[in-house]
């Protein structure tokens, strides 16, 4: 009897949901603020996605992500951190990772994550009212106190760090008592986070349509609701394992790599019908884009297009991944630029965008490209930035220029710290193989310059140590 009724209340909770979906949106509820949808995928290389030089020259059209670049702005020169963690503390933070102790991916058995002290982007706009939402991967802490909906976000459901976990529990001498089993991960805003199931390597064919499906129900609960909202989808693809979902698994005639590809392109495709579905399509900020350079892990190697090198270098090959945002009637469609833009803008502009105030207690990295992605103004507000692989400076960026101090391809090469810098022009040169050094020495000045002001400013406000417990103080007299 009890199992009957709880039954019946979950067909009328479904169907009222069902129905309240299909209501009409009136547009002027959600018109103050834009809405924002940002896409992070995972390991997804430069050379992947078609309108990128890729897609059927990787086994799988991507005509759903290829469509979102013909409606909006397509960056060629959109950079990232060179590994997981730090990519996802400086979307976050709007600060480059080598501030909040979280250059690198942590390898387990130490506290890891951002501290309470860092304001997150889901903290900001939080504070404007919007409703914030994270539907996948976080790798920004494990424990409670540091999940997102502790930074930030009034819901979160996923994976606390990263996909090769599922494959523990098949590999040959797994231990539960000495490495914890992973799990799928779901919280509430003011609840402690709770685990719904094992992450192995089942559900990791099936979990980035599960992040798809939350992530719409909570598109469209807040557009009825006339709520702005910020959905946060980290997706898990293409991330080795690369496993597609069962009802991908073939659909190419490609193997797995492709038919994820074509998985991740459906994923993408139906939260950009969500969004019109629900009349939200003028007012929403829709971002695609991935966290740092191709998968390197055989069988599941990615492509970094033009580009070489591998993530957790500092080659254009892990620093250049896809950027793709649509704004309609804001950016302007089928615009492409080479200027350079790092990650950590997207912070500083979409806190804009929604009318929030940075923090003024700390040093923001990000700077505001409110008017270069309008297309007020051709030029970025950016020419270069420092290229950190963990804790080391290994190169600099500065208009079509790069200079390494530290030597390494691909990511299990060994660094090789270099005497004399090599110097690089990227438009001659793109895969970083000819040392002009000795011709342009001049170039040196303006990325040392950024180098140097950016060394300064570490003193000015020491980096915070990887592993910091809460509560954290930055050092007084210090910013």
């Amino acid at each position: 009897m009890k199992l009957t009724l709880r039954l019946i209340l979950a067909c009328v909770v479904t169907l009222a949901s069902s129905v309240a979906a299909e209501r009409p949106v009136d547009p002027r509820a959600t018109s103050g603020k834009p809405n924002i949808v940002f896409i992070l995928t995972d390991n997804l290389g430069y050379g992947e996605p078609g309108c990128y030089g890729g897609g059927i020259l990787r086994g799988a059209a991507t005509p759903r992500i290829d469509q979102l670049a013909g409606e909006g702005l397509r960056l060629l020169n959109f950079n990232v951190e060179a590994q997981c963690t730090p990519s996802r503390s400086a979307i976050m933070t709007g600060r480059f990772s080598i501030r909040s102790g979280t250059m690198k991916v942590p390898r387990g058995g130490v506290a890891n994550g951002l501290t309470q002290w860092e304001i997150t982007i889901a903290e900001l706009l939080s504070g404007q009212g919007y409703a914030t939402g994270h539907f996948g991967k976080w790798h920004l802490g494990d424990t409670e106190g540091r999940f997102p909906t502790n930074q930030g976000f009034d819901e979160w459901y996923g994976i606390p760090n990263t996909s090769n976990e599922s494959l523990w529990t098949s590999m040959t001498g797994f231990d539960p008592k000495l490495t914890p089993i992973p799990y799928i991960l779901e919280g509430r805003k003011g609840e402690k986070t709770r685990s719904l199931e094992v992450y192995d390597l089942k559900t990791r064919r099936l979990i980035d349509t599960e992040i798809t499906r939350r992530t719409i129900d909570f598109i469209r609960r807040n557009a009825q609701a006339g709520r702005p909202f910020y959905a946060y989808v980290p997706l898990t693809q293409v991330h080795y394992p690369v496993l597609p979902h069962p009802d991908f698994a073939g659909r190419t005639g490609n193997g797995d790599f492709a038919d994820s590809l074509a998985e991740m392109d459906h994923h993408v495709g139906q939260l950009v019908d969500a969004i019109k579905e629900v009349g939200a399509e003028a007012n929403t900020v829709f971002i695609f884009t991935s966290d740092n350079g191709p998968e390197e892990t055989l069988p599941w190697r990615g492509s970094a297009g033009p580009w070489a090198g591998s993530y957790f270098t500092a080659m254009e090959g892990s620093l250049r991944v896809p950027f793709i945002m649509r704004w309609p009637g804001k950016v302007s469609a089928g615009r492409v630029s080479n200027e350079i833009v790092h990650e950590v803008d997207t912070f500083t502009t979409l806190a804009r965008m929604a009318g929030a105030t940075l923090p003024n207690d700390r040093m923001i990295d990000g700077v505001d490209q409110t008017e270069f992605f309008l297309g007020q103004q051709e030029k970025s507000s950016r020419e270069g930035f420092p290229c950190y692989v963990a804790d080391t400076l290994q190169a600099v960026k500065w208009r079509n220029w790069k200079a390494h101090f530290v030597l390494q391809e691909y990511k299990f090469d060994p660094p090789q710290k270099l005497p004399i810098p090599r110097l690089h022009n990227l438009l001659e040169d793109p895969k970083e193989r000819n040392n002009v050094q000795s011709l342009n020495s001049w170039a040196l000045y303006p990325l040392m310059k950024i180098a140097n002001d950016f060394q300064t400013s570490l003193t000015d406000e020491p980096p915070i140590p990887p592993g910091t417990p809460d509560p954290y103080q930055p050092p007084k007299g210090k910013r």
